[in-house]
């Protein structure tokens, strides 16, 4: 069946949220600021490591890189595009207006962060777009399981800085990855090797950024870069088109 895998991802991040907040309420405040400057850094280097892989080869046994024109312009054209309809902010007007659905108790001072930090980390990166796109495919969740372990592992310790508003990301988690599984079968025969790549290495670059706010503060506005995923499949089809095109 189509689509378990984002179902377990779903309920790997509600199960790790509700344990994350159980933990909250118990752990002095050195610890929850410990726990998630851990996850920043972890963050940080699952998106450093998706990037180089993708970015980086070896040809005639020395380091080449690839992709390098698809990436910059990807970022730049998806700063563009986000910038004018401003998704960061529209992510943030989102979260507060959840928030304003919620008891009290439950929403708390850090439910627009968590909900917004966790929406883009879980739906954002290799795993996510690989993984849905398997599922779509041929029915292989092994990806998603994976991705499943981790998530739950980082909504524990993010719920137990940031509060409920990491559970409540399985909303877009399951809209996201749940679409792009159900668009699989229509869009299989476009789909190349190249291409998940190229969008994976965007993707993975896209978290390191989430990891640099984490620690930093907002610093990068990466709601406003998400549109640079997309753009791997606009330049796959100009590429169709002019082959010639130094993409």
């Amino acid at each position: 069946m189509y689509g378990i895998g984002t179902l377990v991802n779903c309920s790997a991040v509600i199960v790790g949220s509700a344990i994350g907040i159980l933990i909250k309420g118990g752990l002095p405040k050195r610890f929850e600021e410990t726990i998630f400057s851990a996850v920043a850094l972890a963050v940080m280097f699952i998106g450093l490591g998706g990037a180089i892989s993708g970015l980086l080869v070896i040809l005639e046994g020395s380091l080449a890189t690839q992709y390098t024109m698809m990436m910059v312009l990807s970022l730049v054209l998806g700063a563009v595009i986000g910038e004018l309809f401003d998704i960061e902010r529209r992510l943030d007007h989102l979260g507060k207006w959840i928030k304003s659905k919620m008891p009290k108790k439950l929403a708390g001072n850090t439910f627009v962060d968590g909900f917004v930090t966790a929406s883009m980390l879980f739906c954002i990166g290799a795993m996510a777009i690989v993984g849905a796109l398997e599922d779509g495919l041929s029915g292989d969740c092994s990806v998603l399981f994976a991705k499943s372990v981790l998530d739950g592992i980082s909504s524990v310790l993010l719920a137990a800085s940031l509060g409920f508003g990491v559970a409540v990301s399985v909303l877009p988690l399951l809209v996201y990855q749940g679409g792009i599984t159900l668009l699989a079968q229509f869009v299989k025969d476009y789909l190349t090797d190249t291409l998940i790549s190229q969008m994976s290495c965007v993707g993975s670059i896209l978290i390191f950024a989430i990891g640099l706010n984490m620690i930093f503060g907002k610093k990068i506005k990466v709601g406003n870069l998400l549109p640079a995923i997309i753009f791997p499949i606009i330049f796959a089809l100009l590429k169709s088109i002019f082959p010639d095109l130094p993409i």
